[in-house]
């Protein structure tokens, strides 16, 4: 029954990481830049950056550090700022790059770990994340995953009960994310192996994300640093 439980926690920790890293992002603009113009390789060095940017993170909440950026309005803004001033330039990066072939870019994997790497240190929301849901997978506890469900919650209670603050958890979260990371870039490049066109197309994409993402952060910064300072 033990071995049951953690197969079953180890699993829903990467449902978990899968959700948290598949919705449309910054850190997955980044990607399926250097994916479709670099290949997979590439792609997978800037999935690894943003891993490890979480890694940090799941270091400092674990320590209660990551706690000082919501204590102090001004480091939030000031991360805001550079968030957004960073997303600016790598939106401006990739549709540069994007005009170029694919034989033409040369595969700098380090390049897409760098990028992602001091994006997601300086992404305000992955900041949030580890404060609020990331605590909560760190502190001992127990959820009934099942019992939440409307109308069939209370039948299934009990049935899927996942540990927190476990070891096995923390595993499957990022074992998720290791899945994301390899997977979704040679998704991508293989759809760019088989329709002409589709590299370029998805790295303006990304181009565009970036900036809508890098106005949305820098819009943040002058209303934090605006009302701390106020």
């Amino acid at each position: 029954m033990a071995v049951l439980e953690a197969v079953t926690t180890v699993l829903a920790g990467a449902v978990f990481g899968l959700a948290i890293a598949a919705p449309p992002g910054p850190m997955n603009a980044i990607i399926a830049e250097e994916s479709v113009l670099r290949g997979w390789t590439a792609g997978f060095w800037a999935g690894l950056g943003a891993l490890t940017a979480d890694a940090c993170f799941f270091v400092l909440a674990l320590f209660g550090a990551v706690a000082v950026v919501e204590r102090f309005p001004v480091v939030r803004g000031l991360a805001f700022a550079v968030g957004g001033a960073l997303m600016l330039y790598f939106a401006y990066t990739a549709a540069r790059d994007a005009t170029a072939s694919t034989a033409e870019a040369a595969p700098e994997g380090s390049r897409g770990f760098r990028k992602a790497f001091v994006l997601a240190l300086t992404n305000p929301y992955q900041i949030v994340f580890w404060l609020t849901v990331g605590v909560g997978l760190l502190e001992p506890g127990r959820i009934d995953v099942l019992a939440a469900l409307p109308s069939i919650g209370e039948a299934l209670s009990g049935v899927l009960v996942v540990s927190t603050g476990s070891p096995t958890l923390l595993v499957g979260f990022f074992a998720g994310i290791v899945v994301w990371i390899v997977g979704f870039p040679a998704t991508l490049v293989a759809a760019e192996r088989r329709a002409t066109g589709v590299g370029p197309t998805i790295a303006y994409a990304s181009a565009l994300v970036l900036a809508v993402f890098g106005l949305v952060f820098l819009g943040e910064a002058t209303s934090v640093l605006g009302g701390s300072l106020a």
